[in-house]
């Protein structure tokens, strides 16, 4: 879940899984895949990158030995950290 704001200053926390897609019009308005539609004051970048950030708590979590890939800022780095975790990881 992600928390937004709607126009009158309430909190909203949004399941951010069932977003269909966010469109500025000027307001943000997010179609969730049921239809409902709903506005609200972040910007639709601000929505990505809360999504973007929560989704990756949850790999994090789920996924602890992949930190290092998932911090990366390129597929290189990725590769590269991934490739020393396994050479450091004791063969079974």
């Amino acid at each position: 879940m992600i928390e937004l704001t709607r126009l009158n200053g309430s909190r909203l926390d949004v399941n951010c899984d069932l977003i269909k897609y966010a469109e500025s019009s000027p307001d943000t308005v997010l179609t969730l895949i049921t239809g409902e539609k709903l506005v609200v004051l972040e910007a639709c970048d601000e929505v990505g990158r809360r999504t973007r950030a929560h989704r990756a708590a949850i790999l994090r979590e789920a996924w602890p030995e992949a930190l290092p890939a998932l911090t990366a800022r390129s597929a290189h780095e990725a590769s590269t950290l991934t490739q020393l975790i396994s050479d450091s990881t004791p063969q079974r």
